[in-house]
């Protein structure tokens, strides 16, 4: 286990700081002076150009975790405490300063040091909350789960398919690859197996062990099996729900890929078409760079039926006209338009349709 935040060393004090200078006349002092405002959580300051205190506002509020954890996310996201907009006020005519040297800085003394511990848990607590509640980074764990647990059916299942083919030498196993590891699963021996696959099993003595493992992970495949069509139908519910347009446009599953290789909706929303059309495709794109291959002309989308059932030279065109439409559809979900019905697909489906016909006569 890594250390605990008790035991972080918190000083010197961990404060946000903008320096801005301002001019102004101090009494006695003769000619204006720069001065910097200095803040963290507990107070601001104001420092003349010889680094000494000229005013000073100290938070008063109510000291708990949980209020200091507000603060300390608005320091976070950039802007002033309080008192730091206090004291801004008292000097208004201020110009940025790009000096980086701070005054003398008070350290935390126990009390703080314990508070802001305290707050940085209830900060920390905040952000995994924040990010439960997104639904990108939720879709990308569903879609990193599935490709990993399909990875390994398939896996398993090609173990499967040639350890039993051992066995049943008639077999086609190419033609009943899906049909092999059920057949196993539900079969108490290997004649059975073959009986329900309709051939012969070969005449090998197979020992109660040896059936018993090609049976346990034969039963294994089938529950891979099913915990990726589980998977499968969580993404996609997910993904009707966060991008309902793009899910209608390119099917849930393959929406919800993009949108992860994207690192999120936002993201894929501000990206151009021609960027959509090739997620997916970047080592191809990085070869096509380093050594001057043919650059990609699709990525993920090549997985959409109009494109991958249309003749070869009809991909490009189909798979640039498609990425146009997607960059629609998403900007759609994420700005707040109204989601596309069937009638938008059925247009894009025409514009398929004239693409291949063109492309046919040529």
């Amino acid at each position: 286990m890594g250390p605990s935040v008790k035991s972080l060393d918190l000083n010197p004090a961990i404060h946000w700081l903008s320096n801005i200078s301002f001019r102004t006349d101090f009494e006695g002092e003769g000619p204006a002076s720069i001065v910097k405002l200095v803040w963290d959580w507990r107070f601001a300051r104001i420092y003349d150009e010889n680094e000494r205190v000229v005013d000073e506002c100290i938070w008063n509020g109510n000291r708990n975790p949980r209020t200091l954890a507000d603060r300390l996310a608005l320091l976070m996201a950039g802007r002033m405490t309080t008192e730091a907009n206090t004291l801004a006020t008292r000097f208004p005519e201020a110009s940025v300063s790009l000096s980086t040297t701070v005054g003398p800085w008070p350290r935390l003394n126990s009390e703080d040091t314990s508070l802001l511990q305290e707050a940085s848990l209830e900060l920390a607590e905040r952000g995994v909350s924040a990010s439960a509640a997104n639904p990108d980074i939720r879709l990308e764990h569903l879609i990193r789960a599935t490709e990993e647990m399909r990875t390994a059916h398939n896996t398993l299942e090609s173990r499967i398919v040639e350890w039993a083919g051992l066995f049943l030498p008639s077999l086609d196993l190419d033609l009943n690859r899906n049909q092999i590891a059920p057949a196993v699963a539900s079969s108490s021996n290997m004649p059975e197996a073959a009986k329900c696959l309709k051939v012969t099993s070969a005449e090998v003595e197979m020992g109660e062990k040896e059936w018993s493992g090609i049976h346990s992970l034969a039963t294994s495949v089938m529950n891979l099996a099913t915990d990726v069509e589980k998977m499968e139908e969580s993404v996609r519910e997910l993904s009707n729900n966060h991008m309902p347009s793009l899910s209608l446009l390119l099917g849930p599953l393959l929406a919800a890929k993009l949108c992860t290789t994207a690192r999120g909706r936002s993201r894929l929303a501000s990206l151009p078409a021609s960027t959509i059309q090739v997620l997916g495709a970047e080592k191809a794109f990085f070869m096509h760079i380093r050594q001057g291959t043919p650059p990609p002309k699709h990525g993920h989308i090549f997985q959409h039926t109009w494109v991958c059932r249309s003749p070869k030279w009809t991909r490009g065109s189909i798979s640039r006209m498609l990425a146009a439409k997607a960059a629609i559809a998403v900007r759609v979900d994420h700005f707040g338009g109204i989601p596309w019905t069937s009638k938008e697909i059925s247009e894009v489906e025409k514009k398929v349709g004239e693409i291949r016909a063109r492309k046919n006569k040529r």
